[in-house]
């Protein structure tokens, strides 16, 4: 009977010193885990303040008033809120006839873009020809070599446009293509536009993915590549075409690289630049400070069709690019 209290009270401390044990090793695991969090909580404070810090006040300064741009004790919220700055830039700009046109180019070269990177993808996930794999290198190169390094060749091409010495033969010499949107449309339709490298490559990915027997069952059913190709293999691959077409229009839209390169005053990005000069001639205001605010809200006008297109497109967006071959 001793024997058998001993063994009952042993097996009770036993068991109260293995559920301590466990008491504290499930304490250690809630503390790291609660520390980790804190620490990935702050690390995504700092990131997000950094990133967001200068939208936020480019945005809160967009609507200082001149007295408050020269208040030492106002930083980020204004005293007098006012709309002069706004109203001032879009008369400036000729905000709404600029963003129009500039809009209706962005549309037409999405367009272009999805239908052109979409077909060469697909070329690339479902065909045999000849050099195929050097053909896809020169995507991937189009994608890693910075534009800056074709910027003069570009430059030149556009600048003596010449197609195979016909046009000085019909015209007696090369047209140029500057100060026109041509050279854009031009690039885009040959597949080489504004990171057309990594569009071919996302629609690429997912063509891959997809699974052959969808065109085997319309080749059985005697549809050609073309039909097969635009009523088929483009509807199952909308996924990757909405992420595309959000990169193209955005990417386009913001576009200043070959705006500037090739001269193109209409576009939006090409009149914010200009909004500084043209404020301080047109009002004769010398104060960069003050022209600074006219600046801020040009940016802002600028920036509210991007934010615009993405509210409303977020839900698609973000299905696209997880099941696009961004993930891939």
């Amino acid at each position: 009977m001793k024997i058998l209290r001993n063994t009952v009270d042993s097996y009770t401390v036993l068991k109260n010193d293995q559920q301590l044990a466990n008491d504290k090793l499930k304490l250690k695991k809630t503390a790291k885990k609660a520390v980790l969090t804190l620490f990935g909580f702050i690390i995504l404070i700092g990131i997000s303040y950094i990133i967001l810090s200068p939208v936020f006040e480019i945005v809160s300064h967009s609507f200082f008033s001149d007295d408050d741009a020269t208040d030492p004790m106002v930083y980020m919220i204004a005293r007098n809120i006012t709309m002069e700055k706004f109203h001032a830039v879009i008369k400036t700009m000729s905000y709404w006839k600029i963003l129009a046109g500039t809009m209706i180019n962005d549309i037409v070269l999405m367009i272009i873009q999805v239908i052109i990177c979409s077909m060469v993808g697909y070329g690339f996930a479902r065909f045999d020809f000849p050099l195929k794999k050097l053909w896809f290198a020169c995507v991937v190169i189009m994608i890693v070599i910075p534009t800056h390094v074709i910027m003069l060749p570009l430059y030149i091409t556009f600048r003596n446009f010449d197609i195979f010495g016909i046009i000085s033969m019909i015209k007696g010499q090369a047209i140029n293509l500057h100060s026109t949107i041509a050279p854009i449309y031009i690039m885009t339709v040959f597949g080489c536009g504004l990171n057309a490298g990594i569009y071919i490559y996302i629609f690429n990915q997912f063509f891959r993915g997809l699974p052959k027997e969808i065109e085997e069952a319309a080749f059985v059913d005697g549809a050609g590549s073309f039909y097969t190709y635009f009523r088929i293999m483009l509807v199952n691959a909308m996924p990757s075409v909405i992420t595309v077409a959000v990169f193209a229009l955005v990417w386009q839209y913001n576009d200043f690289f070959f705006v500037k390169l090739f001269s193109v005053s209409n576009w939006m990005s090409m009149k914010v630049q200009a909004v500084y000069t043209s404020i301080a001639s047109v009002y004769e205001l010398n104060s960069p400070t003050i022209i600074q605010l006219y600046l801020n809200a040009a940016i802002v006008l600028d920036l509210l069709p991007v934010l615009l297109i993405y509210i409303f497109l977020q839900r698609y967006f973000v299905e696209g690019v997880e099941r696009s071959g961004i993930v891939g």
